[in-house]
């Protein structure tokens, strides 16, 4: 563990390099830059809540702030995940010239997505504060939900990372599969409109469990319990244990493949 350790300290001047690179190729020629990161979110929530406030007449409250809530965090799944799958493939020139820790490539890609979930985040206490809505001490807890999502998608991008480089019809299938799990998670909608079959079905999604921890602490004013806490470290755990070791099993053949 140790030999990780500091072979991860040493090359961490070169994971700095490789999030400011994706930061800058994701913004470049934009007129706005980095400000889109703060703006996506704000547009999209706007176009959300009056077409589903309208048209579903949900009876939330604070109906703005719950969908920004499901949409920072389902999006930074969404983006972690997609961008963790594509880091190997997409650095193919590199890795053939030098050598690199390959896992660098997909943490990178994560942190970046960290970068677009700190603007999201900001963007909905803003949006919290224009509202007048009252900032409880248990935001501060939000961190923790807010972690275990990170770790999460580190492992499910490993996995991905790994997969993708033999069989890349799995970018495809992803695509599909993300559509498919949005709707499986409570962002735009409440739990309570669902069937009992329905329901048991979303709350078995790992990102359903994240996303209520994260609005009980943000807009409930109430602390996750102590089970739904074992469940987020049990999944995250899961995912990083399994990511790492097929990422490992497979690296030393990414060469063959690129």
């Amino acid at each position: 563990m140790s030999t990780y350790i500091q072979n991860f300290l040493k090359f961490r001047p070169l994971l700095n390099e490789l999030v400011a690179r994706d930061i800058k190729i994701k913004y470049r020629r934009s007129i706005l830059g980095v400000l889109w990161t703060l703006l996506n979110p704000l547009l999209m929530m706007v176009v959300l809540s009056v077409v589903f406030t309208n048209l579903f007449k949900f009876d939330i409250e604070n109906f703005p702030i719950y969908i920004l809530s499901g949409q920072a965090i389902f999006n930074f799944y969404s983006d972690a995940t997609n961008n963790g799958m594509a880091s190997i493939l997409g650095s193919a020139s590199l890795i053939k010239k030098v050598y690199i820790p390959k896992y660098l490539f997909v943490v990178s890609r994560i942190c970046s997505s960290v970068i677009n979930l700190a603007a999201s985040f900001s963007a909905l206490l803003l949006v919290m504060m224009a509202m007048r809505v009252e900032l409880h001490y248990t935001i501060i807890l939000s961190i923790i939900p807010v972690l275990l999502l990170i770790v999460f998608s580190l492992g499910i991008g490993l996995l991905l990372a790994a997969l993708v480089v033999k069989f890349r019809d799995i970018m495809h299938l992803y695509s599909v599969f993300i559509t498919a799990l949005m709707y499986l998670t409570p962002v735009i909608y409440p739990m309570s409109i669902l069937p009992d079959w329905l329901s048991k079905i979303v709350r078995f999604n790992p990102l359903t469990n994240y996303l209520m921890m994260f609005r009980n602490v943000m807009l409930n004013n109430t602390v996750f319990g102590v089970g739904d806490l074992c469940i987020g470290i049990l999944e995250a755990g899961v995912s990083l244990a399994v990511g790492l070791f097929v990422f490992y099993r497979n690296q030393d053949t990414f060469i063959l493949n690129l």
